[in-house]
């Protein structure tokens, strides 16, 4: 390889150097002198050109040779930076073992640069803590005690009048940890129900190849149970179909009658529900009289129908269109009692009041909020709502004036309690990365356990005006240099990348907040920034954490990069480094994204310091499950 050739090859790779600097480092690895790089000679180039000074820097701190950590330098590290404390002698063995390259090193207990580098860029370097990995939550607890990852009008892969509706949209949520699902139920031709948003021009699918892939794909991520929250729009006829296709293409998938046939006083676990599949929707009768030995038949035609019209008026209110509001007057159909008894721990009911619900439901009754009403309740009654949430589910679902399958922020109503707060998972951008940022933990189950204070049947707690006893938190953010960053633009030939940091907390109101570096100009290769930034937070319990890097742009707005999003419980603290970035497409989750490479932006944080360093790639496809960023 030539000089001319190397120079291109350092414009592809996102780096403007210096053409003198280039040329010594050219002729430093050009050992034959030969004017050209060969074999191992370009290896040698390559290494000169990836030193990270700011990390050799680190390495020399502890070792005394500047070539190796002994077991004892390592131990001082992972004690001194890494904050391991007493387990810090087994572990330093065990991460030599895995991540010194050399048999030798591993023979004498040493780490050389190149193994501690590997480490740093490890799971075990990274700044999300690897215990909060698998599941390390108390999954025992009743089902209203969780943020359930939760999807709005799942069949949409596009826009809320004109869009696509697939199968492929349960697939995709499915596979990452989405629990809880929407189908939306229409009558359709030669008797078989149909899928769609209802009086727009969303394509149609039928019924049966929906519950079809939710039944082969509803436990592929996670084991812990699916809701299927039905809006039914159909004919008597056309809903007994739905009760056969619910039951014989689900099978014992499906949760049909109470655990143990007997009257719960509480929901039950995610670990009793485990691959189980829920119905929630509208029904007749309470559980209670679902489970009487003897069932009592209506006297009359008339009062069946009477107990029937009754339950349509519990059913889960909607924002319409105009056009819709007009059919609405119309004579609603009544509920079959097949669909009816599919419903089990999840009975749809419209919301009044929090003292209306308090005298008048039980626990095994949901109710569904716009997020324009849910915000309402937030600022008039937080702590009510928060009340409301420890006994009872809420679901939150976007305004019907999102018709391009926007979202709103989901971090106000996580603040309040509610369990699912359904987004439209096609739609990309800030929400969706809160969203798998929140639920990357506890094995991408779909399930994450709220705090605390948010399931205290006496909680004080108002997301709007948190007091006492809520400790805050001062976290401290270095962002120290990144690595190999990706061209924003690959049309712009010549370009070359003015990266920066920003850094995001989003909690309650008060802890929302964002600062970031200064720009690096022209250099995606190896930026370096070595800047500080504070954050003082009042309830990090709520609180999530997003790295995000852009492309500094003078004349517009800046660029996206990538990010990271992940909650504040599960931050390592020290010097990590974070896993790689997720780019996402600019509109929705394409199948088979091509990846790109990986780049990293290492960061000390500290709530006391701890090095680590946090890689931000694009993942190979938006489909994949949570955790995989």
């Amino acid at each position: 390889m030539s000089f001319g050739e190397v120079q291109r090859l350092l414009h592809l790779m996102n780096v403007e150097m210096d053409q003198d600097h280039a040329f010594q480092l050219f002729q430093r690895a050009d050992a034959s002198q030969s004017g050209t790089l060969e074999g191992e000679e370009f290896v040698e180039f390559y290494k000169s050109l990836t030193q990270r000074p700011e990390v050799q820097e680190l390495f020399e701190k502890f070792s005394s040779d500047g070539q190796k950590l002994t077991l004892l330098e390592f131990v001082d590290f992972l004690q001194e930076e890494q904050k391991e404390g007493e387990r810090a002698s087994d572990l330093a063995l065990e991460l030599i073992d895995c991540y010194e390259p050399s048999d030798s090193g591993k023979l004498r207990h040493v780490l050389s640069m190149d193994g501690f580098l590997s480490y740093l860029y490890s799971k075990d370097g990274d700044i999300f803590n690897p215990t909060c990995l698998p599941i390390y939550q108390d999954m025992t607890q009743p089902l209203n005690q969780y943020y359930i990852s939760s999807s709005h009008n799942t069949y949409l892969v596009g826009d809320q009048l004109c869009g696509q509706s697939s199968v492929e949209g349960y697939i995709r949520a499915l596979k990452r940890g989405c629990r809880c699902v929407e189908v939306d139920i229409w009558d359709g031709p030669s008797g078989e129900p149909i899928v769609y948003h209802g009086h727009t021009l969303t394509s149609r699918i039928p019924f049966k190849d929906v519950v079809a892939a939710i039944g082969q794909y509803a436990f592929q991520t996670s084991d812990y149970p699916v809701i299927l929250s039905l809006e039914n729009h159909c004919s008597w006829e056309q809903q007994e179909i739905i009760a056969h296709h619910l039951t014989e293409i689900l099978g014992n998938q499906l949760l049909s009658t109470t655990l143990d046939g007997q009257l719960p006083t509480q929901l039950p676990s995610p670990e009793e529900l485990r691959r189980k599949i829920l119905v929630k929707g509208k029904k007749l009768k309470t559980l209670e009289e679902d489970l009487e030995e003897e069932e009592e038949e209506p006297e009359s035609e008339l009062e069946e129908a009477e107990l029937q019209l009754e339950a349509q008026m519990e059913s889960e209110p909607q924002e319409l269109s105009p056009r819709s509001k007009d059919k609405k007057k119309k004579s609603k159909p009544i509920l079959c009692p097949s669909l009816s008894a599919l419903v089990v721990y999840l009975k749809a009911v419209t919301f009044y009041s929090f003292t209306h619900s308090r005298e008048h439901y039980r626990f095994y009754e949901t109710s569904s909020f716009s997020e324009a009403k849910a915000k309402s309740l937030i600022k008039e009654a937080g702590n009510e709502f928060v009340l409301h949430n420890t006994w009872q589910l809420s679901r939150v679902y976007p305004s019907g004036l999102r018709t391009d399958s926007s979202n709103y922020n989901p971090q106000e109503f996580w603040n309040a309690g509610c369990q699912m707060v359904a987004l439209n998972m096609q739609t990309a951008g800030l929400e969706m990365d809160l969203c798998d940022g929140l639920f990357r933990q506890n094995a991408g189950s779909g399930y994450v356990l709220k705090p605390d204070f948010l399931r205290d049947a006496q909680s004080s707690f108002h997301p709007e005006r948190p007091i006492s006893p809520f400790k805050a938190q001062t976290l401290l953010i270095q962002v120290i240099s990144g690595q190999q960053l990706p061209k924003v633009d690959k049309t712009k030939e010549e370009s070359i990348v003015d990266p920066l940091v920003r850094v995001e907390i989003f909690g309650i109101r008060q802890d929302t907040t964002r600062q970031e570096t200064s720009y690096v100009e022209n250099n995606g290769f190896n930026p370096y920034w070595g800047q500080t930034l504070c954050f003082r937070v009042l309830v990090p319990e709520l609180a999530l954490l997003r790295f995000v890097v852009k492309d500094y742009d003078w004349k517009s707005r800046n660029d996206f990069i990538g990010q990271y999003t992940l909650p504040w419980n599960c931050m390592q603290q020290g010097e990590p480094v974070l896993p790689p970035l997720a780019r996402t497409p600019a509109l929705g989750c394409l199948p088979n994204t091509v990846p790109r490479p990986p780049f990293q932006v290492t960061a000390i944080y500290t709530c006391s310091p701890r090095m680590a360093s946090a890689s931000i790639q694009p993942p190979s496809s938006c489909t994949s499950a949570p955790g995989k960023g």
